[in-house]
């Protein structure tokens, strides 16, 4: 898109209105951004729930993570309209037609019977959003959430389109986000987000083409989607962000808060220090490395992070 039919303010008036809130979630997430000793030879940012003095606020994270979904599944305006429906149609109060929208909302959320803790995917989708927003300061361009759950539309590709505009550039983020609840994997959750990140970057404009005349962009971004798709966006960039998030079973030496920050992120080191070097040949062989971006979140007890997730969402 030229800056003569959108301005390069326009541009960034746009994103900085549709960044949804993040901050109160990140209150709850402890993060560091440093070199991990992983390719490419850049920093990455490795994070856990946060603590207080020896206290994991994991309840207050799955709190301020439930409250992200509404704002996950819809737009702002997409919101507002049903709002006013439930407000014409049953007479509703503004204070119950929020609430019925978040219970709408949470309804989103995939039940498997039988299972016990099935939300991980849309759980990594749910992290993968918020921090791409806050680290990345990009908006979706698609909403994923949306897909999944619309009738006679398929699922596949990315588990985040989100774009910003940089230094000139217009920049795409595809994101990946693998979590895995059961012990020791680490490498294989990490090797799988190599290969799904792979796959998605040669499938995403296909993606984009599938959903590009849908109700899944908002309104101020369909332009930008368009003309990226039909080969007149200038100075694009598509850099690529994987989200690996695994069950830690390391026991961490409870002293004082500084003591258990600084375990944490040299589990995160050591993790990555196992990694064989052999794993990023898929992407170097592309060209793709420079653009690679980790988010690596051990938890321990992820399954019971899990269940209560799905408990807080009534599923």
């Amino acid at each position: 898109m030229s800056k003569s039919l959108l301005g390069v303010n326009d541009i960034e008036d746009i994103v900085n209105r549709l960044l949804t809130h993040t901050a109160s979630l990140i209150n709850h997430v402890y993060w560091v951004k440093q070199k991990f000793d992983i390719l490419p030879d850049h920093d990455h940012i490795g994070m856990s729930i946060n603590y207080v003095d020896l206290k994991e606020f994991r309840n207050e994270f799955l709190n301020e993570l439930v409250n992200t979904i509404c704002e996950w599944v819809y737009s702002n305006k997409k919101a507002m309209k049903i709002i006013d429906e439930f407000i014409k149609e049953d007479n509703r109060s503004i204070l119950n037609a929020q609430s019925a929208l978040r219970t709408l909302a949470f309804s989103k959320f995939r039940k498997i019977e039988g299972q016990d803790v099935y939300s991980q995917g849309q759980f990594g989708e749910l992290l993968l959003f918020n921090f791409i927003q806050h680290f990345f300061h990009a908006v979706p361009l698609l909403r994923k959430m949306a897909i999944t759950t619309s009738e006679g539309h398929e699922r596949f590709g990315a588990d985040a389109i989100h774009y910003k505009y940089e230094n000139d550039k217009n920049i795409i983020i595809l994101g990946e986000s693998k979590v895995y609840k059961s012990d020791y994997q680490f490498k294989n959750a990490f090797e799988k987000s190599l290969e799904s990140i792979l796959s998605t970057y040669n499938k995403h404009t296909e993606e984009l083409n599938l959903y590009l005349y849908d109700d899944f962009l908002d309104d101020d971004l369909v332009p930008i989607a368009k003309s990226y798709k039909q080969g007149k966006l200038k100075n694009v960039e598509v850099q690529l962000v994987c989200l690996i998030a695994y069950n830690e079973t390391k026991t961490i030496d409870k002293v004082n808060e500084m003591q258990i920050k600084k375990e944490i992120v040299n589990i995160i080191e050591e993790r990555c220090n196992s990694l064989e070097k052999e794993i990023f040949k898929c992407i170097s062989s592309e060209g793709l490395l420079p653009r690679m971006n980790y988010l690596i979140f051990p938890v321990w007890n992820l399954e019971d992070l899990l269940i209560n997730f799905q408990r807080l969402i009534g599923r």
